[in-house]
């Protein structure tokens, strides 16, 4: 524990306030070796009387096995907790026990999670729940993981984020130990301290293993060598134990070494007296994962294979196994007969604690001997996998199992398998904007379960297709075809709020009373049933219409509820959605800062996200660049273009046409967005768009191809009738600064041009800005406003938009939660924002952000919106 009294110090005050109340979470992290399992166990050397100190562990499994720290503490805690990990309850009985051990009374608890960076989407789930109620118990959350492996696209990047909003965070880096430090741990040894530090720059664990192995010359640079150097001066036998504990990716439970090992757990001595090992009386590990896979990975094909089986042999001998576990040694050891066996039941087991990522790598496994399996099983599974699959984002693999499933389902002459089979299959062609496709089997699905006798399953076929038929703008035909499915749907909660949603959606679109009535009891159905899923969609649709009616207000406010809902429920594909709506409400509403860090979430952050989530991301960012007269706004439009008319949907066609057409104008050549805006137009003439309708036509004309006028009162068709100054007026009134300058701006009168201006230099908007004053001194003006000076808005400390606006709303003296209020955002998301504020400015607290703002050229003034 040398150069670690800081950390011991601060994880001694974490465990000191838990025992008053007080939890928190507490991040250790740093490069493999570095450390982090010997600080938590220094941590028992710091508790305060009575406290406990819990850890389970993450293993490296081809598959992660499901909950996997938490059963470690099977042994540990309460009969009631320990009954639940055991009997592998359902996720709500969990939380619940796991909540009431953690608050025994007068006993404080370090509970730590080694290794996140292997954790499942199960354990991840459980974390964030303890996560965001840390601060309620008299607990220390501690979370351990390796910070030098990528987590992009891994549970562990959604904890990580979810942890940096916790109220009270210690977040504990662990350096390299210092010249000085290897100094004084190398001298009593013969090796020479400046060349154990040249080998392992202060690795603590490459130190320990040179120091160990007494020849640094016999040390190469990677802790494999390292390893096995130590390794190869044990004797046979000890090596033999050491490989055969090295297959297994956990701790080895002492049923399971009295299995393996004819001494049990006596075949162990050497290796601990060695310090490989961690030995106690009903397990055994290995002192650091970085050993395991040295010896691991240094062991031949052959005999690696053999000792998989003998694991795999052990475990299936042993009732109350761990199927996940089982699965890992049965694929190691290439045993088919294990893998069809015990992945389906591992993958059910996965899937029901919501460890999709698992499930369907459980699924993919199995389904690779799908020659195995009699028809009527080999659908549920291909079914299962893409359902599996389309939870966790692959549609293409999703698509192709689904198409298996259809196959299957016709040579078993099932029509209502069939007719289901058909109906998910439509929904999947959707996501994978194979929009023939889902036409024809959704058309295909409605006729076989018409004849199947299956009230149900017609219900959710007939729901399926007047949802598409409202995606295609085809609202008479939505409605016509959801009516009959709001009666057979009657005792099926989810399936009724999904057609009430879609009918009532297409009903408003048209007009018709009774539409936001039916959108209304839609959200009631859905909340009622505990369908999150039907709910996030009453609520996707509700601020749809609201944004085509210019209720920005309105959207706004159901954004909120929504996303605390998506958040809540971990429905990221909805939260993902819900970000690009209040993306496009800040673009439209003058935020543009907001608009852009929402957009970039979505866009940056989830770079694979489905095609239908980021087209309007992508439209939101490109115009807000384009709007700025920065550079890379036309690629971005040119990209949502591209997904735009694969999705060959109006809501998706229209708005990236018109955008289009507004860089064009902007960049001076408004004729060539005619190839884009005519068939955008022709679909929007449909009944249900009048906004895009709107829209698309004002910049035909501007494109000089006008079109019969519109005579909405929509503020576009007000401005293509030639009634500017009504149309400012209705922009106003909506709260959208730029379209109010925009429409001022065609007037010929001074005073509205000067009004315009100042709304562009307000909000940047520097293309259109220069045009205003290009009109000022073609109308002989004299004194036009220069606008704001460029190197205000240098930022040479990399501030995002959304962070800028923070440092500024910091320096005025707010507080988090003012900034929360006046951002719409949650205090957590202020937090987050602040730290990074402060950590790229280089300054540690508040005060000192405007000295260094001003030092490094960044203007704080509140001059933009």
């Amino acid at each position: 524990m040398l150069e670690r009294e800081h950390e011991i110090a601060e994880l001694a005050a974490a465990a000191t306030a838990a025992a008053s109340g007080s939890g928190s979470v507490v991040l250790i992290f740093g490069e493999a070796g570095i450390g982090k399992s010997r600080l938590v166990a220094a941590v028992r050397g710091v508790l305060p009387p009575r406290g406990r100190l819990l850890v389970g562990y993450c293993d490296d499994l081809v598959t992660a096995r499901t909950l996997g720290p938490f059963r470690d503490l099977a042994d540990d805690v309460g009969p009631e907790l320990a009954g639940v990990l055991r009997d592998g309850g359902d996720r709500d009985e969990l939380l619940d026990a796991l909540r009431r051990e953690l608050t025994r009374p007068r006993r404080p608890t370090v509970l730590a999670v080694e290794d996140l960076h292997w954790a499942d989407d199960a354990t991840v789930d459980v974390l964030s729940y303890l996560v965001r109620r840390a601060a309620e118990l008299p607990v220390v959350l501690l979370l351990t993981y390796r910070d030098g492996e990528s987590t992009a696209g891994r549970p562990l990047e959604r904890l990580l984020g979810q942890a940096a909003r916790a109220p009270r965070l210690r977040r504990l880096e662990l350096a390299p130990l210092s010249e000085a430090a290897v100094r004084r741990l190398a001298t009593p040894s013969r090796l020479d301290p400046d060349e154990v530090y040249a080998v392992t720059r202060g690795n603590p664990f490459f130190v320990t293993e040179v120091l160990a192995a007494a020849d640094v010359d016999a040390v190469p640079p990677t802790v494999v060598d390292a390893v096995l150097a130590t390794v190869s001066r044990l004797d046979p036998q000890t090596q033999e134990v050491l490989a055969q504990v090295a297959v297994v990716p956990s701790a080895v439970h002492s049923h399971l070494l009295d299995r393996l090992l004819p001494k049990g757990i006596a075949a162990v001595a050497i290796a601990e007296r060695h310090r490989l090992l961690d030995v106690s009386p009903d397990r055994v590990v290995f002192r650091h994962e970085l050993i395991r896979r040295a010896i691991a990975d240094a062991l031949p094909v052959a005999r690696r294979v053999l000792l998989h089986r003998r694991v795999l042999a052990a475990l299936t001998a042993r009732e109350g196994s761990d199927p996940s576990a089982i699965m890992h040694h049965a694929v190691q050891a290439g045993d088919v007969a294990a893998i069809v066996r015990f992945g389906p039941r591992a993958a059910r087991d996965a899937a029901d604690a919501g460890a999709h990522r698992e499930a369907a790598s459980h699924l993919r496994q199995v389904l690779e001997h799908r020659d195995r399996f009699e028809a009527g099983e080999l659908a549920d599974l291909l079914g299962r996998y893409a359902v599996e699959c389309t939870t966790i984002g692959e549609i293409s693999a999703a698509l192709t199992a689904q198409r298996d499933v259809v196959a299957v389902c016709r040579a078993l002459g099932d029509p209502r398998q069939l007719g289901a089979a058909l109906r998910w299959l439509s929904r999947i062609c959707w996501m994978a904007g194979e929009h023939e496709l889902m036409e024809r089997t959704a058309d295909e699905a409605v006729t076989v379960l018409e004849k199947a006798g299956d009230d149900k399953l017609l219900a959710q076929a007939l729901s399926n297709r007047s949802w598409q038929h409202l995606l295609a703008g085809r609202c008479v035909d939505s409605v016509r075809t959801g009516m009959p499915a709001i009666e057979l749907a009657a005792e099926d909660p989810v399936t009724l709020s999904h057609v009430l949603n879609t009918v009532g959606t297409a009903q408003s679109q048209l007009g018709l009373p009774g539409g936001r009535r039916l959108l209304e009891h839609s959200l009631r159905v859905a909340l009622s049933a505990g369908s999150a899923d039907a709910a996030c969609r009453a609520y996707s649709n509700t601020v749809w219409l609201d944004m085509q009616e210019l209720r920005f207000a309105q959207a706004g406010a159901v954004l909120t509820d929504a996303i605390k809902l998506a958040e809540g429920t971990e429905h990221l594909t909805f939260l993902h959605h819900f970000c690009t709506l209040r993306a496009e409400v800040a673009l439209a509403t003058g935020a543009w800062n907001q608009a852009v860090a929402d957009a970039e979430l979505v866009i940056t952050v989830q770079p694979h996200v489905q095609p239908l989530i980021r087209r309007p991301a992508l439209t939101v960012l490109g115009l807000a660049v384009i709007r700025r007269g920065r550079l890379g706004g036309d690629a971005l439009l040119t990209e949502a273009w591209e997904l735009a008319q694969r999705m060959a949907e109006p809501q998706h066609t229209a708005p990236v046409a018109a955008a289009r057409a507004e860089a064009a104008w902007l960049h001076g050549d408004v004729a060539e967005a005619v190839e884009w805006l005519v068939p955008a137009y022709a679909e929007a003439r449909r009944p249900g768009y009048p906004a895009f309708r709107a829209e698309l036509s004002y910049w035909l004309g501007k494109a000089g191809d006008p079109v019969p006028p519109d005579d909405s009162d929509h503020p576009y068709a007000l401005q293509a009738a030639g009634r500017w100054r009504d149309a400012a007026a209705a922009w106003q009134r909506a709260g959208c600064p730029y379209h109010h300058a925009a429409a001022l701006a065609e007037s010929t009168e001074p005073d509205d041009l000067l009004a315009a201006l100042s709304i562009l230099d307000d909000l940047d908007a520097r293309p259109l800005a220069r045009r205003v004053r290009l009109r000022l001194r073609e109308l002989g003006v004299p004194r036009i406003p220069r606008g704001p000076a460029t190197a205000s808005r240098t930022n040479p400390a990399g501030l995002t938009g959304r962070q800028l606006e923070i440092a500024r709303l910091l320096a005025a003296g707010l507080t988090n939660a003012e900034i929360a209020d006046q951002l719409v955002l949650s205090v957590r998301t202020v937090d987050n924002h602040v730290a990074t504020v402060l950590g790229k400015l280089g300054v540690s607290t508040r005060r000192q952000i405007a000295a260094r703002a001003e030092a490094l050229g960044i203007s704080l003034q509140t001059n933009a919106r």
